[in-house]
Parts: C-alpha cells; sequence; structure tokens
C-alpha cells in the first residue's frame, strides 16, 4: 500500500487544476479524509446552479475570501476524480457550466434524480505539526438528490388511511386539486379492481400535485410523482388517495392500499439506505422569494415541508431509520435562501431572518439531534447588479438583470420585506388569502453574460461563507 499511496500522491503534486481521469487514484490513500456533503430543496431552489457553482469556485478560489482555507492559501489544487459509486450517474459538471458561463448563458437542466461528483482538495494542514506532515487530500464527494423525495420519509410512519385523510385534505383546500376531486366522486372503492381505472385516477392525483407545485405549493407527496424517473408507469406509482371505507379483498381500496405500501417498501427505504445513510454535511436550499410570492398559504405550506424534511436527519424518529444509521448523524445543516440577488443587498439581513424564522421547528429538531446549524441567504450565481433610483421624492434600491421571457434588461423593485418575519409568518400561519401590504414580486432573470479571469469562478452572494460553515473545519 505503500507504493499506491506515493503514486497518489506523485499525481496530487502534479495537477494544479483539472480532471483527474486515473483508475488507480479514484478513492485515494487509506489516510485521505472525505466529506460526503448532500445538496437537497425544493423544485427550483437551485441544487444544480449551486453545486456546479461551488465546484467552479473551489477550483477557481479568487472569489472565495469567506473561505478561510482558500483565502489563506491552504488549499493548493483542487481537481476532480471519478466518484467512488459507479451505480450512482455523475453529476454533469461540465455540462452545467457551459451553460451557466458560455457564450449564451442559461439555466442548466434542474435535478430529477440522485447525482455525485468527486471534488478532490490538495490542502497544507497549518500549524507545526501539519507543516510536519505535508499537504493532505480531502475528497468532497457531494450527493445532489430531490427535496421532494425526502419528504416522503413522512409516509413510513403512516398507513394508507392516514395519509390518503391528510393527501385528500390538501387536495380539497387547494384550488389546483378541483379536477383530482371531480374524479374521485365518480369512483367506488368498493369495487373490484380495473386497472384502467387505477390508472386514470393516479394521473388524475399526479396532475394536481404538479400544479399544487407550479402554484408555489411545497408539500407535494409521493415525491415520485412529481419526478418519477425509471418509475414511470409501474404499479408502485399507480396508486391515490381514497375516502376511508370498507374495501373487499380484489377491491380497488385494497390494491391501491397495498401500491401505498408497496412504494413505501420498495422505493422510500432504499433511497435513504443507499443514498442518505452517510451523509456528514447537508445544505438546505429553500426558494423562500418564490413562497413569499405565491402567497400566505405557499409560505405556510413551506415552513410545514421544512419541518417534515428535517424528520430525515433525526433518525431517532424510526426504529428502522435508528438501525440503518447505526448512531450515524449529520454534523452541520444549512438553511440557505436562494436568489439573494433578486433583492438589494440591504434587503438581506431581512431575507435571512425570515428564513430562520421560517425553519426555526425544522431547525429546533435538527438541534436536538445535535447537529450544527445556519440560515444565510445567498446567491450561487449572481445575475444581477445593484442601482439606487429616486421615484416620487425618495431613493429605492433596484436590482438590474436580464428577464427570462423576454431577454431584454430591466430594473425591478420586488417591495420590501418586513424587518419582523412575525409579519409574514404571522399571516400564513393564520390562513391569509393574500398579503396585507400588497403583493411582493418576483422576476426571474436569466444568468447574466460574464467574463471570468483566471482563478475566477463565477460571480456569487455568499457561497463563501457557506462553503465555511459546511466544510471550512475540515480544511485546516
Amino acid at each position: 500500500m505503500k507504493g499506491a499511496g506515493v503514486v497518489v500522491s506523485a499525481i496530487v503534486d502534479g495537477v494544479t487544476r483539472g480532471v483527474e481521469t486515473v483508475g488507480h487514484v479514484v478513492t485515494g490513500g487509506f489516510m485521505d479524509a472525505r466529506i460526503r456533503l448532500g445538496v437537497t430543496g425544493l423544485s427550483r431552489a437551485g441544487k444544480t446552479v449551486f453545486i456546479t457553482s461551488l465546484v467552479a469556485n473551489l477550483m477557481d478560489r479568487a472569489r472565495m475570501g469567506g473561505l478561510r482555507a482558500a483565502a489563506d492559501g491552504a488549499i493548493k489544487a483542487a481537481y476532480l476524480q471519478p466518484q467512488p459509486d459507479d451505480t450512482v450517474p455523475r453529476f454533469a459538471y461540465e455540462d452545467h457550466l457551459a451553460a451557466m458561463v458560455g457564450p449564451e448563458p442559461h439555466w442548466p437542466e434542474s435535478t430529477r434524480a440522485v447525482s455525485e461528483l468527486r471534488l478532490s482538495l490538495k490542502v497544507q494542514p497549518g500549524g507545526l505539526l501539519g507543516g510536519l506532515r505535508g499537504p493532505q487530500v480531502v475528497h468532497l464527494d457531494i450527493v445532489d438528490y430531490p427535496g421532494e423525495w425526502l419528504l416522503d420519509l413522512g409516509l413510513l410512519d403512516m398507513s394508507y388511511d392516514t395519509w390518503a385523510a391528510q393527501a385528500l385534505e390538501k387536495a380539497r383546500a387547494r384550488a389546483e386539486g378541483a379536477g383530482f376531486i371531480a374524479a374521485l366522486e365518480a369512483v367506488d372503492g368498493a369495487a373490484k379492481l380495473e386497472e384502467p381505472v387505477a390508472k386514470r385516477l393516479s394521473e388524475s392525483f399526479a396532475d394536481y400535485l404538479k400544479a399544487a407545485r407550479e402554484a408555489g405549493y411545497s408539500d407535494c407527496t409521493p415525491g415520485r410523482f412529481l419526478l418519477p424517473g425509471e418509475l414511470e408507469g409501474s404499479p408502485a406509482l399507480t396508486f391515490a388517495p381514497l375516502p376511508a371505507g370498507e374495501g373487499p379483498r380484489g377491491s380497488l381500496r385494497r390494491e391501491l392500499a397495498r401500491r401505498f405500501e408497496a412504494y413505501k417498501r420498495a422505493v422510500v427505504k432504499p433511497f435513504f439506505r443507499d443514498h442518505f445513510a452517510e451523509i456528514d454535511r447537508q445544505v438546505v436550499l429553500v426558494d423562500v422569494l418564490g413562497a413569499i410570492h405565491a402567497g400566505p398559504k405557499a409560505l405556510e405550506d413551506l415552513r410545514q415541508a421544512m419541518a417534515d424534511i428535517l424528520g430525515a436527519f433525526k433518525p431517532g424518529r424510526n426504529g428502522w431509520l435508528t438501525r440503518l444509521l447505526g448512531g450515524h448523524r449529520v454534523e452541520k445543516i444549512l438553511f440557505a435562501a436562494t436568489k439573494a440577488d433578486h433583492l438589494h443587498h440591504k434587503q438581506h439581513g431581512a431575507l435571512t431572518a425570515i428564513t430562520e424564522a421560517l425553519v426555526r421547528e425544522a431547525k429546533d429538531r435538527a438541534d436536538f439531534a445535535g447537529a450544527r446549524t445556519a440560515a444565510m441567504s445567498i446567491a450561487a450565481l449572481r445575475a444581477t447588479t445593484e442601482e439606487t433610483r429616486s421615484h416620487e421624492g425618495r431613493e429605492i434600491d433596484l436590482v438590474r438583470g436580464r428577464l427570462m421571457e423576454t431577454g431584454r434588461h430591466a430594473a425591478m423593485y420586488p417591495g420590501a420585506l418586513p424587518e419582523d418575519p412575525g409579519r409574514l409568518l404571522g399571516a400564513a400561519r393564520g390562513g391569509r388569502e393574500a398579503w396585507l401590504d400588497g403583493d411582493y414580486a418576483v422576476m426571474k432573470f436569466a444568468p447574466a453574460q460574464v467574463s471570468l479571469s483566471p482563478g475566477e469562478g463565477p460571480p456569487h452572494i455568499r457561497l463563501d461563507r457557506a462553503a465555511e460553515f459546511l466544510i471550512g473545519d475540515r480544511l485546516k
């Protein structure tokens, strides 16, 4: 094994920046450190952009002053290697980076399944002992997975009847559920199973969930109905909630209940076993501005969804999960409100405060489990610039960017977020239909054209501080 270590050292020393594809350095030496970083968030929270920009800025670190190991030069080199798990798709880093900073920049395709990427960092430890030991290699294994799948953890504690009652309550309370409820009224759960009926009902349920997500709702389980992947069309995804009642053997109700249990057994549990069990650090990306724009009900739904997501980081909830993790717990969790570049920097403090209040219940659960947590506002890829204009005798702080719909540049004032988060969350928890102070506007900006100097990663807001919290202590 000594010879293998020499080979690894020689390869690392010869690389300043680039992609390593040498097979025998995939796993590194036995003494190499590894950090397994989970990146999740609900739809449109920006997982793909976050991972791409993080990797690019760790490889070219001129914009990473908030990461101490980058600022003091402790990171000597960063390079990509083949990931250790050959059965998981590789995160398409190069394609995503080309989309973000290419000649015609556009947002990359969003996360639709689990993927991984390994970034290896050559780090010179500080202190006397660090100088004697020489540079060390730290492998950052990034696991990208949809937050919609993480919400499914809550299903494991539910019977079919319990889940169905909750799902129907949500569907009836949301305008997007009207079509599914109408389809449900034409179905007799006690009738003999007919596969076309089950298929039409499940498709109507899936259409409702997708429409609810588009309307800004966050809790739209089961997650695979939104992102089915290879399971599309399978019996495991051909079920829907039915009202409580009796169903004889062979009935529609009995079969849908059986498929619900199969979904938990064959889809939900394997996800946690295969991808979740060894995560050390976790970032949960949250589109807080999108939820605020969608209205009080969407914001309250996001608050409840975040509380449910954090159940996954407290193994004591489920006996099987405790056994699966073997006592392993996530050490740090960052709640990051994305798209901070849609606001002038003077409002970033208010956005962070709202995020902290929004995830308070979820954060308390994680703190109780022993994890260190933090909240901040970030933009993994900055798409706007700031300006201030005079309007009717007062100064207004704006952001300017290229609109996705038209391609033209426009300045936007999205409205002032309240300094007291309770003004928003109180209205949300109170079931208000709209904000008392009017609407909050959110424009959709396309990535800006950038010209990167040597050593520079893509422009961002506080991505360096996010990295410092998540992995900084392991790079000393």
